[in-house]
This record gives structure tokens, C-alpha cells and sequence, in this order.
């Protein structure tokens, strides 16, 4: 019913910049938050930033001053701009969607299926 589209991943330099988005369509009637986690192997996925409908923003520690989140309520689409990356920053990506569907009772978390951000020389 519902699907989250990510795109925009791929391999930077370190210091490079690279946009994610992620299109969430469906039965879709409300959206609450959105967001972006990362996964780097061996480690526990991570909340890396998210923002309410209202646009309000939060980030992860080690990523404040260097990304930055939007939304695009019209287009049920978020944004992840990345600047400054570091090989740190090497991840899955996944986008996140607080979302109700048409004709359900209330909000449900769903995923997209991930995007590869890899940050080397």
C-alpha cells in the first residue's frame, strides 16, 4: 500500500557532498515525521536526522553543523543534503516515514529499502 522510494547515494570523497531523497506514495492520507538512519556494518542502525510536518529538525551529534534535512509536503519527499562527508559517514541509508494510511486508525512507521552512501579516497 505504501511505498519509500530512496535515491541519491553512491561514493563520494571525502569533504564531498551528496543529496539523498526518499518519495514515500501509496494510500497515504497523513504524514507525521520523517527521517533518515544509517547502518554501517557491524553496528546498530542510527538515527541520523528527522523532521516533523511542522519542519522541525533533529540531528543526529555527528552530523549537526554538516547535514541538513527538508521535507516537501506536496510531494510526500524528504531530503538529506550531506556536506563535508567523512569516511564515517560510510552507510546504508534509510528513509523513515510516521505515516497513516487511508482507512487504518492511526500512525505506522515504514522504511525504505536503503541506499549505499560510501565516503573514500
Amino acid at each position: 500500500q505504501v511505498q519509500l522510494v530512496e535515491s541519491g547515494g553512491g561514493l563520494v570523497q571525502p569533504g564531498g557532498s551528496l543529496r539523498l531523497s526518499c518519495a514515500a506514495s501509496g494510500r497515504i492520507f497523513s504524514i507525521n515525521a520523517m527521517g533518515w538512519y544509517r547502518q554501517a556494518p557491524g553496528k546498530q542502525r542510527e538515527l541520523v536526522a528527522s523532521i516533523t510536518s511542522s519542519r522541525r529538525a533533529n540531528f543526529a551529534d555527528s552530523v549537526k553543523g554538516r547535514f541538513t534535512i527538508s521535507r516537501d509536503n506536496a510531494k510526500n519527499t524528504v531530503y538529506l543534503q550531506m556536506n563535508s562527508l567523512k569516511p564515517e559517514d560510510t552507510a546504508v541509508y534509510y528513509c523513515n516515514a510516521d505515516l497513516q494510511v487511508f482507512g487504518s486508525g492511526g500512525y505506522n512507521a515504514y522504511w525504505g529499502q536503503g541506499t549505499q552512501v560510501t565516503v573514500s579516497s
